[in-house]
């Protein structure tokens, strides 16, 4: 009987590992080429090197347990393949700190914030502020270039690249989609909680978990019966995830999640925590809702309030019950699905990492 023991944390800790050294490799070598044409590019790629070291590495392991869930080979070609989801979440955080205004991301400045510190250091004509943005905007750009370069030149047969391709572009797509409306819920400045969840699909849950899961699977050639049950588990457990994030967005500890304390309360996330809150709010707490979030300046004591307010109406734990419920619907989901021991287990892993995580 063959051996299915494995400790599934090693095992992700080490595909973790493999997605960073194919990420750098990957960057080293668009280094050569992007010194052929400026040294002073460098800039560029130093501050992308540092935002890639770091991360969970979550798409490109669910791109890769969603190929081992269709009966892919644990190694080869999708390894890059996955990896290429690195860069368009490289993207996406570039790109999403800058319409945030974010100073800091995973502990250390923000592209558009670093960028903007080497422009003033050297003394450069204009706004630094102005160059920050512009420049990341173009880093994000390449990013999101590279994620396709890096996808098609994975080494996946073209028949597999076929399968995959469509669904990458779509992910995509709908990436921007949930990054717009996330923009617009903000300016409407309304507390939606039907407009914050789909936000939540589209920005996040879907991106994150369903849509890598399906490249990969595609990739190692399932059929429509085994997407829509990669469906079934993959959006509620991004939606979780999300969840999960907007907790830690107002209560988290800065020290774990790399950003300030209460940072979506300053830029004004109109996010399902909020929303609940809101709904269950009496007018002297719409109040300072209404006041606090989305003020750049926002106060210690102010996020200390509004935190108050967002526990005292229920809402976090209303989120919780959220999270708890989609984490039982996605188990159920595991327990019905033919998949080998050890992909099983993964699974199930990746169930309590995406939920019960505290960064």
């Amino acid at each position: 009987m063959q051996d299915t023991t494995v400790d599934i944390d090693a095992l992700l800790r080490d595909l973790r590992t493999d997605f960073g050294e194919i990420v750098s490799g990957f960057v080293r070598e668009r280094v050569e080429v992007l010194t052929a044409i400026s040294a002073d590019l460098m800039p560029l790629i130093d501050t992308l090197e540092d935002l890639l070291d770091g991360g969970k590495r979550l798409r490109p392991t669910f791109a890769y347990w969603g190929w081992r869930s269709a009966g892919g080979d644990p190694q080869g070609p999708i390894l890059t393949a996955a990896a290429a989801l690195e860069f368009l979440q490289a993207c996406a955080l570039v790109h999403d700190d800058v319409m945030d205004g974010s100073d800091t991301r995973r502990g250390k400045p923000a592209a558009h914030r670093r960028l903007a510190s080497m422009h003033r250091s050297h003394g450069y004509l204009g706004s630094p502020e102005d160059f920050g943005v512009g420049s990341a905007i173009l880093l994000g750009d390449l990013c999101l270039s590279w994620s396709d370069e890096m996808l098609m030149a994975s080494g996946l047969r073209d028949d597999q690249l076929q399968a995959a391709k469509p669904i990458f572009d779509e992910m995509r797509t709908e990436l921007m989609a949930g990054q717009y409306l996330d923009l617009l819920e903000q300016v409407r400045g309304q507390f939606d909680l039907d407009s914050a969840l789909t936000v939540a699909r589209y920005k996040s849950a879907k991106y994150t978990v369903e849509r890598p899961l399906h490249i990969g699977a595609a990739a190692a050639g399932a059929d429509t019966a085994h997407l829509d049950q990669l469906t079934d588990f993959g959006i509620p457990l991004g939606e979780a995830f999300q969840l999960r994030d907007d907790l830690l967005g107002v209560f988290g500890d800065p020290q774990e999640t790399g950003k300030p304390a209460g940072d979506d309360l300053r830029e004004g996330k109109r996010t399902a925590l909020v929303a609940i809150a809101w709904q269950n709010a009496d007018a002297v707490q719409q109040d300072l809702l209404r006041r606090g979030l989305g003020d750049p300046a926002i106060t210690a004591d102010m996020v200390d309030k509004l935190r108050a307010v967002i526990a005292d109406t229920g809402a976090r734990s209303s989120v919780e019950t959220m999270i708890d419920e989609r984490f039982a619907h996605c188990s159920e989901v595991v327990a019905g699905m033919d998949l080998d021991p050890i992909t099983r287990q993964a699974f199930e892993r990746l169930t309590v990492l995406a939920t019960r995580r505290s960064a």
